[in-house]
């Protein structure tokens, strides 16, 4: 089976893969507005562990959320390396600070299978799935659910 095929079949999506930390996670395409290089960010008093700050992004200011923290992993340190994903949660803007983008994947309904039950509830709630693509275990994050209204009005 292809997974890069050019035109979408009814019930398939299109997921941006990346990497964090030895971890590959994707979200859906429609959610990113861009992907950038790192950019230091300038610390914000009182703000959660995950949150690495803020930077400009042409006049608007945009919260970088450490990704790995945010998801209960070891905190990133930012290297020119890592890259940003601006995407869009919640009515709102954030960047999200992972180690690389590797793939834009097509994927059908079929190829996702549930979050095991031995997850945890917070796990669980975070992760919509996981796929198994060319050898990979790709895990099909919930931006929503990781960033509630109440987290993102903050940011």
């Amino acid at each position: 089976m292809s997974y890069t095929v050019k035109s979408l079949n009814e019930g398939d999506r299109e997921l941006i893969a990346f990497r964090v930390g030895d971890q590959e996670f994707c979200v859906n395409v429609m959610s990113v507005r861009e992907i950038r290089g790192w950019t230091p960010a300038m610390a914000m008093p009182h703000s959660p562990s995950y949150m690495k700050g803020v930077i400009n992004l042409r006049g608007a200011v945009l919260p970088i959320i450490d990704l790995s923290a945010r998801l209960g992993m070891k905190p990133t340190e930012p290297t020119q390396r890592h890259v940003i994903i601006v995407a869009q949660v919640h009515r709102k803007v954030v960047g999200l600070l992972v180690d690389a983008v590797s793939d834009i994947l097509t994927v059908s309904e079929d190829n996702v299978q549930p979050t095991p039950e031995i997850a945890s509830e917070l796990q669980r709630q975070f992760a919509r799935g996981i796929m198994a693509i060319e050898k990979r275990l790709i895990c099909l994050l919930e931006l929503e659910a990781i960033f509630p209204d109440a987290e993102s009005e903050a940011a």
